[in-house]
């Protein structure tokens, strides 16, 4: 089908994908001179983790990968969004040829089906040993991870269609580092905010080792998780001002404009005075990028605590004592109405229109990717081999429905990951939560597509839902 002959709908060239991070799928946790990772720490330490569970197998996707790039030419799928394992590729520091060579055989399947494969440097899976040295909060884990991408660049440079260096930044710093719901499980806010500027950083010089080594065809991403911050109403400004400063703008300011808000650094001046932001980092951070990757689930909705009444919480996060938005103790996370996913967390599509047309107008020329959408629901195989999951199919019809509502209203808008291929250790929910459109029968390990599986590949057949 040449590009003349795509239906109408979305436009020609437009990217459908899927997505998946590897400590959730590959399993193999010890194999091929792979070391432990903060999420091996953490999964394997009582309590942590749902059921006991880790990723130790997961979807054994490490021994299976032949199979699952097979289902993904079967979709239809033009790209497909993984992580690489730091760990499999720089275990104690040093280059593991191994760990290399199972991305290399990933991705010279991949192109050989035609699928573009974009390739995420760190999805949270931070090598132990430099945890135990001081983890992102420390300047050093940059310039480590600067010299990962230099090497897994040099193996897979010239093939790699986007690099994206980092995922969701946010979760990484203020979720493993303040509130302790995800690893390495710290608690402190301060070092948590340390962490955003280390991960920044990274990014930033990831890119620039990436350069010296990547071939000329190679695009450069960073795909953020984005909180699309609604206030109760409108008296509400200051709250949603405060919580966008900490969630969105520490990473989008720095990485488009070169700077820190002023107002975030006022709001957190009890907690920090930015001394780890050296002369030159911003500008470091602020290297060109090709696409903005935007990870979106849900809205938040915020209002000011009136200090008096129960304080409420409902993030979307999980629980803590300790808050994942510093500089922000007197703003509540109210629930909102449902429907909900099996996450808890409340279906509305609008959301993703309202954050996309935000992007265009705050950061206009910024070309935008969505690389994580979709939703977990309490999937179950029939007894006649059928996954009816009617509605991950309404959420994802009426999710790429609001991403054309914003493509139409003028946003630069250049492809859509559907979260995610298939089911996978969902942090630390374990194996609780399903969010494939492929079911995992983690005991066989049979991959089944689910409903919505089958109606992903008549949109991209389509080029339309």
């Amino acid at each position: 089908m040449t590009e003349q002959d795509l239906p109408t709908g979305f436009p020609a060239g437009f990217l459908w994908g899927a997505a998946t991070a590897a400590y959730q799928i590959e399993g193999a946790a010890g194999e091929d001179g792979r070391e432990p990772s903060i999420w091996d720490t953490y999964s394997h330490t009582p309590g942590r983790v749902l059921n006991g569970d880790t990723g130790d197998v997961a979807a054994d996707h490490y021994h299976r990968w032949a199979d699952d790039v097979r289902i993904m030419a079967e979709l239809g799928l033009m790209a497909y969004r993984f992580s690489i394992a730091w760990p499999r590729i720089m275990p104690g520091g040093r280059f593991n040829p191994k760990g290399a060579d199972f991305y290399s055989r990933l991705v010279d399947a991949l192109l050989e089906r035609g699928i573009a494969p974009v390739a995420t440097l760190y999805h949270w899976d931070l090598p132990q040993h430099l945890e135990d040295a001081g983890g992102w909060p420390v300047r050093d884990t940059a310039l480590r991870f600067a010299e990962y991408a230099e090497a897994i660049g040099r193996v897979l440079g010239d093939r790699v269609h986007t690099w994206t260096t980092l995922n969701e930044p946010w979760c990484s710093a203020f979720l493993g580092y303040g509130s302790g719901v995800h690893a390495p499980g710290r608690t402190d806010a301060a070092a948590a905010i340390a962490a955003a500027h280390h991960l920044n950083l990274g990014h930033g010089l990831a890119v620039e080792a990436l350069h010296s080594v990547a071939g000329p065809q190679a695009r450069y991403s960073v795909t953020l998780n984005l909180h699309h911050v609604r206030g109760e109403s409108a008296s509400e400004a200051d709250a949603v001002r405060r919580v966008d400063g900490i969630a969105n703008r520490i990473f989008l300011d720095p990485m488009l404009t070169g700077r820190y808000p002023d107002d975030l650094r006022e709001d957190t001046a009890a907690i920090t005075d930015w001394g780890f932001v050296r002369d030159g980092d911003e500008k470091t951070i602020a290297v060109p990028l090709d696409v903005l990757g935007v990870n979106y689930y849900a809205p938040t909705l915020v209002r000011r605590w009136d200090g008096s009444a129960p304080k409420q919480t409902a993030d979307g996060h999980g629980a803590s004592a300790h808050t994942a938005f510093p500089g922000c103790e007197d703003v509540e996370f109210l629930a909102q109405p449902g429907p909900y996913t099996a996450m808890g967390w409340p279906i509305d599509a609008t959301g993703l229109t309202e954050l996309l047309l935000r992007l265009h107008r705050d950061h206009p020329g910024t070309p935008l990717m969505i690389t994580e959408n979709g939703a977990a629901f309490d999937d179950r195989v029939d007894a006649d081999g059928r996954v009816r999951d009617e509605r991950r199919v309404a959420y994802l019809r009426d999710h790429i429905g609001a991403a054309k509502a914003a493509l139409d209203a003028g946003v630069d808008l250049r492809g859509y990951f559907v979260w995610s291929l298939m089911d996978n250790f969902e942090w630390a929910y374990g194996y609780s939560r399903r969010f494939g459109i492929v079911h995992i029968d983690y005991e066989s390990q049979q991959r089944t597509w689910k409903d919505s599986a089958h109606w992903y590949r008549r949109v991209i057949a389509a080029n339309t839902p």
